[in-house]
Order: structure tokens, then C-alpha cells, then sequence
């Protein structure tokens, strides 16, 4: 008898030691990030048969479980994903709206300044001073353009810094989930019902932590392992294998980057996470952003040019061109592995207002060309022969044959605002007067004037209707970005407070605990004290 009493107690006594160790455990990482609370499951010992009936022979541990939801941690992942996308798209799109919408810093003032020295000149024409005036406003102008272009290039070269950031992240979180996966599986296989749980829950941690930056999906393997994917279904990690991204250069321009995995391009795969939002910011804020300022900037340079060639000078000359384009008028790229050709692009001023926002691509195959307006991927109708043609303001011209399949990309704006450039120095040489008046006269200054406000620019519409669009629609984006980010921040806090009410560790209920299994722990200590007290009695019976 005191035997079984014995061996009953000593089970309670290991089964509460075990409870009161993972109480200790659940407190000692109440801080830690990533800790899901810990539980000791304890189950009835099987019933020995004994004079006609079953007599108890205690408690057995069976296992010790981390308090673990499979949809809340999904939920964490998505919401987290959700987050690190519209961070990285606020952050960077409010940067552009302060940059275009502050009169300063825009090109607003500069536009309005030019076009006021310009109404000076047509005010007294032969007045050198305020054709001094005209001159430096157009170089200010100018320069202005080529300021809030770079400050758009800095943009560009900060948001390629946080891909390559998240490029870096995700490589580190995918190596080290996989190195967990190997350690876990290697566990699991090894016979015993435990899992490791601080494993799991490192496990989980990066999980969150990768989908920052990347949104995924999971599949649990019978090893305890996982799978990782991405995008349509490509496998980031399988098993204790991983992909690594690689963030390159595009064929046109360093500026420009590429995700690659396994030497695929996957950058519009992806649907959220901060290189997610990065892309987007890319593609959908800061690339039409400087395609229009390219825009306005070709228009005013093509536009004045155009009118300023119409007139004369003091001098009795012909007027020159005030603005150009360096280091040339539209940059022609030839994509890699081009089988030779060569493309060269001019503006078209007779078609200035059919100019669009736009890259082009040309490609040349059996003899034949195929234009491609790349802001709706619309197929552009060549005439026959293909080459020379003129297209939305832009001349296209062949200057030498592709010898095989090729394709180019013809970019009329996109680099307009960084190389335009006011070259006329000379107050003198600028043509107020037109061919058939003398140089007093101010008639050809009056149209140049008139250009602030014609509809000279796609849809009819005036330079400043152009510049006003574009500010709104980077304002609008970055209003748009700051309610995503509330919202985004809101759900991502209620993910990670689901998950605390969980799986988190709640002092008050641990300490309970611990008071509980303290006294079941004594009580069972006490068994032993009267086994022992019984057997030494027996003994002193048979002596």
C-alpha cells in the first residue's frame, strides 16, 4: 500500500515540479518578443486492477504546448505586410508632394517669373535691361528644372536604397528560417512528442518579420518544416532550401531596378510588404511625377523655340533657339542583346500638344517595326514602311537597320526636366520683333508671351493646367497614403493585441498559477512524508 501511495505522490511531485518550471519559464519571457506561453499538459496514470478493482497510479506529463493559433498568426503576417507596404509608399510620396506642391521648390514661381519677364520685354522691346531680365529668368528657369529633376533622381536613388535594404532583409530572414526548419525537422524526426517550442516561435517571429518587407504564404510539411512562397507561387523557401533575391539594373537605366529570383523577373509580383510599396511608389508616384515635369518641360522648351525661331533680333538676325535639350533631344536606348540599329527621336513642334507622359518601345522584327506607348501599353499604328514616322509629337527616324530582332526604348520626357538648358546669353539676341517688322517691334515677343497661356500641352491644356494636375495627383496620392497608413497601423495593432490576449503572458494568471501548483506540489510532498511515516510503522511491526 504505501508503496503505491509512494509512487502516486511521486508523480504529482515531478508533475508540478514540471508546471511551477514552465510558470517560471512564462514569466521569465514576459518581455520577450515573439514568446507564446507556455502550458504543461498533464494526464491520469492507466488504473492497475487490484482486489476487483481500479486503484489510481497518479499523473504523467505528456507534453508542453506553446499557446499557438494558426489564423492569428496569419493575420499578423498579412496586417504586417499591409503595414511595411503603405509605410514605405507614405513615406516616400509625401517627400515628392512637399517637393511639387511648395511653391519654392516647384517649378510654380519659376514658370510665372519667366513668362512675367517675357510680358517686360513685350512691354519695351528695346529695353536691354529688361531683356537681361527675360535671359537670366530663362536660365533660372531652366535650372529650376534640372533642381527639382535631381531632387526627383535623390528620391529615386533613396527609394532604391530601401529595395536594396529589403532585398538584403528578406535574403537574412529566408537563410535563417531555413536554418530553423532543419533544426526543427531534425527534432521532430528524432522519435520524441515534444516540439521545440522557442524554436517555433523564432520561427514565427522571422515569419512576421519577412513579411515586412515581402508579402508570403506558408505550408507546413509533417516534418514540422515549412514552405515559403511568393507572389504566384514561387517557392522562396522549400525545406531547408531558399531563393535569394537579387535587385539589378533595367536595360535603360541604372536608376532603374529590377527584383530578380532565380534570374526571373518577379518585381510585379508582389502585392504588399515594403519592397511592395517601394515598387509602387516607383511605378505609380515618382515615374509619371517626372515624366509630366518632362512633360511641361519639353512643351515650354519646344513651344518657345518654336516661336522665338520666327522672330529677330536687335541685331536684325534670326531668332535661335532659347532652350536645348543636352546631351540630347530625346535619348534612344538600345536594349541588350540588340542585334545592331540605331534610332534617333526629335520633337515635333507642329504636334507639341499630342505629346503624352510616356516611354516608348520600338521593336523590329522580320523587317517590320511595332511601336508601344508604355503608360496604357497601347500599340501605336505605323505607317506603311514603319520608319520615318511621327508619333504623339515625337519624330522617329532609322538612321541605320537592325541586322536581326532588336527593340529600343524612346523616352521624350522622362529625362526632358534634367537636360533642358537656356543657352541664349546675349539680350540682344533675343527676337522681340518679327521678320517683317523692324527691331523695335514687340509682336513676336507678345506671342511668346501669349504661350503661358495657350493650350499647348497634351489635351489643350496650358503649362500651368499641367503642373497643376501633376501636383494634385502627387497630392491625392499622398493624402491617399496617409489614410492607408492609419488604417494599416490600426489593424496591425489589433493583430498584435489578439496575439498578446492569446498567446501573451498575463502576470496575475501566472502567478495564480505558480500559488496553485505550489500547493499541489507540497500536498503531494506530504503524501511522501505519511507513505514514509506508514512504512516505517510497518516495519517496526514486524520487528
Amino acid at each position: 500500500m504505501s508503496s503505491g501511495i509512494l509512487g502516486t505522490a511521486l508523480t504529482g511531485l515531478m508533475a508540478f515540479q514540471r508546471s511551477m518550471q514552465t510558470t517560471s519559464n512564462n514569466v521569465a519571457n514576459v518581455n520577450t518578443d515573439g514568446y507564446s506561453r507556455q502550458d504543461t499538459n498533464l494526464t491520469t496514470n492507466p488504473s492497475s486492477y487490484s482486489a476487483g478493482n481500479f486503484v489510481g497510479n497518479g499523473v504523467d506529463v505528456t507534453s508542453i504546448t506553446r499557446n499557438y493559433d494558426q489564423f492569428i498568426n496569419s493575420n499578423i503576417r498579412s496586417s504586417a505586410s499591409s503595414l511595411g507596404d503603405a509605410n514605405a509608399f507614405q513615406a516616400m510620396t509625401a517627400q515628392v508632394d512637399n517637393l511639387l506642391a511648395n511653391p519654392e521648390s516647384g517649378m510654380s514661381n519659376a514658370i510665372k517669373s519667366f513668362f512675367n519677364s517675357v510680358n517686360g520685354v513685350s512691354s519695351d522691346p528695346t529695353s536691354i535691361p529688361a531683356r537681361q531680365v527675360m535671359v537670366s529668368e530663362a536660365k533660372t528657369l531652366s535650372t529650376q528644372f534640372n533642381i527639382v529633376s535631381s531632387r526627383l533622381d535623390t528620391f529615386r536613388a533613396q527609394n532604391n536604397a530601401k529595395m536594396q535594404e529589403s532585398v538584403d532583409k528578406i535574403n537574412s530572414f529566408t537563410q535563417n528560417i531555413a536554418d530553423l526548419n532543419v533544426k526543427i525537422a531534425t527534432l521532430t524526426s528524432g522519435g520524441g512528442t515534444q516540439a521545440p517550442n522557442e524554436l517555433l516561435d523564432q520561427r514565427d517571429s522571422l515569419l512576421a518579420q519577412l513579411a515586412e518587407h515581402i508579402d508570403v504564404a506558408t505550408l507546413a510539411r509533417p516534418d514540422g518544416s515549412i514552405d515559403v512562397f511568393i507572389g504566384q507561387g514561387q517557392a522562396l523557401i522549400s525545406g531547408d532550401a531558399r531563393s535569394k533575391l537579387e535587385l539589378t539594373n533595367s536595360t535603360t537605366d541604372i536608376m532603374q531596378k529590377t527584383v530578380l529570383m532565380n534570374g526571373y523577373d518577379v518585381s510585379s509580383q508582389f502585392s504588399s510588404g515594403a519592397l511592395a510599396g517601394s515598387i509602387k511608389f516607383r511605378d505609380q508616384v515618382l515615374d509619371p511625377a517626372q515624366q509630366q515635369l518632362g512633360l511641361i518641360a519639353a512643351g515650354i522648351g519646344q513651344a518657345f523655340n518654336d516661336t522665338h525661331t520666327q522672330g529677330i533680333d536687335l541685331n536684325g538676325d534670326r531668332g535661335k533657339a532659347m532652350f536645348t535639350f543636352e546631351p540630347e533631344q530625346i535619348p534612344v536606348f538600345s536594349s541588350i542583346g540588340n542585334a545592331g540599329g540605331y534610332i534617333k527621336a526629335t520633337f515635333d513642334p507642329a504636334t507639341l500638344n499630342q505629346m503624352q507622359a510616356s516611354d516608348y518601345r520600338l521593336d523590329y522584327a522580320a523587317g517590320s517595326y511595332t511601336l508601344t506607348r508604355l503608360n496604357d501599353n497601347t500599340k501605336v499604328m505605323l505607317p506603311t514602311g514603319g520608319l520615318p514616322t511621327t508619333v504623339d509629337g515625337i519624330n522617329i527616324t532609322q538612321v541605320a537597320p537592325p541586322a536581326g530582332t532588336s527593340s529600343f526604348i524612346i523616352r521624350p520626357t522622362y529625362l526632358a526636366a534634367r537636360n533642358i538648358n537656356a543657352v541664349i546669353t546675349d539680350p540682344r539676341a533675343i527676337a522681340a520683333a518679327t521678320t517683317s517688322g523692324d527691331v523695335g517691334d514687340n509682336t513676336n515677343a507678345l506671342a511668346l508671351a501669349g504661350l503661358e497661356n495657350q493650350g499647348i500641352l497634351f489635351g489643350g491644356n496650358t503649362l500651368a493646367q499641367t503642373y497643376q494636375t501633376l501636383v494634385a495627383k502627387v497630392g491625392s496620392s499622398a493624402n491617399a497614403a496617409n489614410v492607408s497608413l492609419s488604417a494599416q497601423k490600426a489593424l496591425n495593432n489589433q493583430a498584435i493585441e489578439a496575439r498578446a490576449s492569446f498567446a501573451g503572458v498575463n502576470l496575475d494568471e501566472e502567478a495564480a498559477n505558480l500559488i496553485k501548483f505550489q500547493n499541489a506540489y507540497q500536498a503531494s510532498s506530504q503524501v511522501i512524508a505519511i507513505s514514509r511515516s506508514l512504512f516505517d510503522s510497518l516495519l517496526g511491526a514486524i520487528r
